[in-house]
C-alpha cells in the first residue's frame, strides 16, 4: 500500500506536516511519501498564463504522485479561514490538467490543525465541501485544536489521549477502505 501524505503548507516548521507525518506512521506495512509543497512552487494561476504556457510541469508532477498512491492523508493549514496560498495554487493548477479530477477518487483522510480552539475547522469545512467536486473520496475528517497543547513535538505524536484514540479510529477506517478496494 502506498500512502501520499500531504501537508497543505510551505512552512519549514509546519504543524500540519508534523500531524500528517504522525498520522501516516500509524498505518503499518505501507510505503509513505511525505509531500513538501515547496517542490511544487509555480507561478500563481492565471488563465492567460495557462493559455500562453500551458499547465506547469510541477502540477503534472503533483498529479502523478496522487495517481501513484493508494491512500491520501491531507492535513491543511488554515490561513484566514481557508487554504494556504501555496496549497491553493497547486490545487488550482492541478485542476487545470485536461480530463483530470484532482484527487482521482483516492480514499482520503482529510485533516487540519492549528494553535487555536477551532483547530483549522474553517479550512477543513471548505475542503470537505470542495474536494468531492474534484474527485475527492473523503473517508473521514479529523481536526486537532490547540496543537501546541495536544501534540508532543519531541515525541512526534499526539499527547492528548482522547484525540489520539479518535485519530487512530479514523486511520483504521481508512485502512479498512483500502483493504476492501484491493479485493
Amino acid at each position: 500500500m502506498k500512502i501520499l501524505a500531504i501537508a497543505g503548507s510551505n512552512s519549514e516548521t509546519s504543524i500540519n506536516k508534523l500531524l500528517v507525518t504522525y498520522t501516516a506512521s500509524l498505518i503499518h506495512n505501507a510505503e509513505v511519501e511525505i509531500v513538501d509543497m515547496n517542490e511544487f512552487e509555480m507561478p500563481i494561476y492565471k488563465h492567460q498564463r495557462e493559455v500562453e504556457s500551458g499547465v506547469p510541469q510541477e502540477a503534472k508532477n503533483f498529479a502523478a504522485k496522487i495517481d501513484a498512491a493508494d491512500i491520501l492523508i491531507i492535513s491543511l493549514s488554515e490561513h484566514n479561514g481557508t487554504y494556504s496560498s501555496a496549497f491553493k495554487n497547486v490545487f488550482d493548477w492541478t485542476s487545470r490538467i485536461k480530463d483530470r479530477a484532482v484527487w482521482n477518487e483516492k480514499p482520503m483522510l482529510l485533516m487540519a490543525t492549528a494553535p487555536g480552539a477551532r483547530g483549522g475547522l474553517g479550512v477543513l469545512e471548505a475542503a470537505a465541501k470542495r474536494f468531492p467536486l474534484h474527485g475527492g473520496n473523503i473517508v473521514d475528517t479529523f481536526t486537532l485544536p490547540f496543537f501546541n497543547d495536544n501534540f508532543d513535538k519531541s515525541a512526534q505524536k499526539i499527547s492528548n489521549e482522547e484525540k489520539d484514540n479518535e485519530l487512530k479510529e479514523k486511520v483504521a477506517k481508512l485502512s479498512a477502505v483500502e483493504i476492501i478496494l484491493e479485493k
